[in-house]
């Protein structure tokens, strides 16, 4: 009976060289998709922001609607979460106007909000954007109802 030996090759994994190459591979191809992907990420953050913007806006004209105003610059955004401490507003404040706390901006930074108006809105309402300062292009600009200058 002839006995059977397995192959040589059937035995060994892969080289070193053989790893490194496909390492620079995925290294070439996430070098290649990776800025793309963070781009996308930076686009959406400005798009979370619009939106949160317009959901503020939203609850911030209901508000108006109870109040007969908008909060002023002392109360703020708060106003919308946070029943006033003055008796006669307090008893037409019918919030709160958010279903979950005043949101921060994609960035982590709190929205702007001024009593004053902007060119499209009676008030003032946005966010900073990525730098957190005012101006800006790309992700770096402000987003929202912005100051009138």
């Amino acid at each position: 009976m002839k006995r059977i030996r397995p192959l040589r090759g059937a035995e060994r994994g892969f080289t070193l060289l053989e790893m490194i190459v496909v390492l620079v591979i995925i290294g070439l191809i996430m070098g290649l998709v990776g800025p793309r992907l963070f781009g996308q990420a930076d686009k959406a953050k400005v798009q979370a922001a619009e939106t949160q913007i317009k959901m503020l806006k939203g609850a911030l004209q209901t508000m108006r609607l109870d109040l007969g105003r908008f909060p002023s610059a002392d109360e703020g955004l708060a106003l919308l979460s946070k029943r006033p401490s003055d008796e006669a507003l307090a008893k037409r404040w019918a919030g709160p106007y958010l279903e979950e706390d005043l949101p921060l901006d994609p960035w982590s930074n709190p929205y702007q909000y001024s009593p004053a108006a902007s060119a499209e809105q009676s008030f003032t309402l946005y966010s900073l954007g990525a730098d957190a300062q005012p101006g800006g292009e790309g992700i770096n600009a402000d987003v929202g109802y912005l100051p009138s200058k």
